[in-house]
């Protein structure tokens, strides 16, 4: 539920800051740090609206759904193996469509947007715990001796993920860095 609320947040201000920007183009965004880190610059650029609105919206439609399901689950909800499956697939699909975003910011656009790299580090242990859970459980059929090794490594899994995405990041940017 910590990464429903931290995406969900995330996304809240991207969508505030996008309408500011709508009511006044001259605005200046809140996480507008330099010229490598820049919401505003980032939310001009086509990549910011696949589908013909602010991607933000995607997020704070599925992060919300995320919350729902941690609040049932705190309430001792039994969630059937065909909510998990669908839950699977938009977790899976949000984590193809943040990675992409990622891709764009790095080797496309080039410049960094705060809050969706917010974003990102929401989606890593989203992903990573959902998917973990749905093998453990059967939802995805796998291997049980594949399904023990990977449960016992979760921790490890995202450590290295947020490792690799920073480090991406640092590479990539070296030169601010330096």
């Amino acid at each position: 539920m910590a990464t429903g609320v931290t995406g969900w947040v995330a996304a809240g201000i991207l969508i505030l800051e996008k309408l500011e920007l709508y009511r006044n183009p001259d605005h200046v965004t809140s996480c507008d740090i330099n010229p490598w880190v820049s919401c505003g610059q980032v939310m001009e650029t086509w990549q910011s609206e696949l589908f013909g609105f602010p991607n933000p919206f995607i997020g704070l439609v599925g992060f919300t759904i995320i919350i729902t399901t941690g609040m049932a689950l705190f309430a001792g909800a039994q969630l059937n193996r065909w909510y998990w499956a669908g839950l699977q697939v938009g977790v899976t699909l949000g984590a193809v469509f943040a990675t992409w975003l990622w891709s764009q910011a790095l080797f496309d656009i080039y410049i960094l947007c705060l809050y969706c790299m917010i974003v990102w580090a929401a989606m890593i242990p989203l992903f990573i715990l959902t998917t973990v859970r749905n093998l453990v459980h059967g939802i995805i059929p796998a291997p049980v001796s594949f399904t023990r090794g990977l449960a016992a490594w979760t921790g490890p899994i995202i450590v290295l993920t947020y490792i690799a995405v920073t480090a991406s990041v640092f590479f990539r940017f070296l030169h601010v860095f330096t």
